[in-house]
């Protein structure tokens, strides 16, 4: 299996400690080497398997693993600073490391036996669409699945593979134990037990290889299937069901952060074709840069204080209100929205020159389209957000935030 890692022990995973300092170093230097990968990252519509090794190495696919198995167990902020480092590089590596990073996150909501057994290397990684729309019958043991799953991202590098599900019970649907008419699931298996749908053409993020994947009737014990109702193991990251989404906007972040370092280097030696006048003394110039890093910092800003404020709520145990609830969606959502502002309007500054593939602005421009159009940066969560806030009922267990 590319990219399966199952053969190393845990022990030996746990010897070679990483923390969240020397994580974000790594991530920090890995940086440059992506930008030289990522031309072949989005020719390939996959991560080469270079690029995962790279990945692996930085150790981002561990970040969420607990400090019990030896893992360095990083709190949102630390995680959404990771994918931010790496997004300055390439986005499609970014937002595979961002969901492949899931794997001490999902771990926690299974018996710790059983995801120690499943999860024998701390630099695991995990792929799959877990909002549930496959099926789920109950037989004896576990469940026979069947369903067909999109976005897939990491899908041809991951060593478990999740489905999203609806519990059935003889051909009905079984209600969840909190009186809910429907139970959702989360099923774990292998890629290899799956077909995978070569799917992925598309705009931007072309190197996630985000493909859909399907299976009929594939049998999966019931101990390695979870509910994010119910977590097995104690920790900030298990407190509520939003934390597979809460590093995120690191991937928005970075790629504007990039696109911004780019064109402010650009702007040393260029000049003005019409006036001549060097870029440095263009007013247009000037207000144009000044204005994305005054709207970057504020959604930077926004992500990165909503997160410390709700993990500082997740220790010490306080109840939410329907702002605090919302506060880190939005914030998301606005760091989506905001770096496709900033990413438009740096490539209107350059000119015919960006839009030609080589230009990394014309990348961008296509990542930050194509990432916009995720349901957690779309209408809908912004809708249910103010639904929640005019004192709508919107159900916890329905929203990933």
């Amino acid at each position: 299996m590319s990219g399966s890692v199952v053969g190393e022990s845990m022990d030996a995973a746990a010897s070679d400690y990483l923390d969240a300092a020397e994580i974000l170093s790594r991530a920090k230097n890995t940086a440059a080497v992506l930008r030289e990968h990522a031309v072949e990252i989005e020719q390939n519509r996959q991560l080469p398997q270079t690029v995962v090794d790279l990945l692996r190495g930085t150790g981002v696919f561990r970040m969420a693993m607990p400090k019990t198995w030896g893992g360095p167990e990083l709190t949102s902020v630390q995680q959404t600073e990771v994918v931010e480092a790496l997004a300055t590089g390439d986005a499609s590596a970014a937002w595979c490391a961002m969901i492949g990073a899931d794997s001490g996150i999902y771990s926690g909501y299974l018996q710790d036996s059983v995801a120690r057994e499943m999860f024998p290397s701390l630099d695991m990684v995990v792929a799959g669409f877990v909002n549930p729309i496959g099926r789920a019958e109950r037989v004896p043991g576990g469940y026979l699945i069947s369903g067909r799953w999109p976005f897939g991202s990491g899908v041809t590098h991951c060593d478990w593979l999740a489905a999203g599900c609806l519990v059935y019970r003889d051909g009905e649907l079984e209600p969840d134990t909190d009186g809910d008419p429907t139970q959702w699931r989360v099923m774990m298996a292998r890629p290899s037990d799956f077909e995978i749908h070569d799917t992925w053409y598309t705009t931007g993020l072309a190197g996630t290889g985000s493909r859909d994947y399907s299976v009929s009737e594939l049998f999966v014990p019931e101990e390695h299937s979870f509910t994010f109702a119910i977590p097995h193991r104690e920790g900030l990251l298990h407190r509520a069901p939003d934390a597979i989404v809460r590093k995120m906007p690191g991937v928005p972040l970075g790629v504007a952060r990039a696109a911004l370092d780019y064109v402010r280097s650009m702007a040393a030696t260029r000049v003005d074709r019409t006036t001549g006048k060097p870029w440095g003394e263009s007013y247009r110039v000037q207000m144009t840069i000044a204005e994305a890093e005054m709207d970057l910092a504020a959604a930077r800003s926004a992500v990165f204080a909503s997160l410390e404020r709700q993990w500082h709520g997740l220790a010490n145990a306080e109840p939410q209100t329907a702002d605090e609830r919302v506060a880190t969606a939005l914030a998301r959502h606005k760091a989506f929205q905001t770096a496709r502002s900033i990413v438009v309007q740096l490539f209107n500054l350059v000119g015919g020159s960006a839009i030609y593939r080589p230009s990394p602005l014309d990348r961008w421009l296509r990542d930050v389209n194509t990432m916009c159009q995720h349901a957690d940066a779309g209408v809908q969560s912004l809708q249910s957000a103010g639904e929640l806030l005019l004192g709508g009922n919107v159900p916890q267990k329905t929203l990933l935030w």
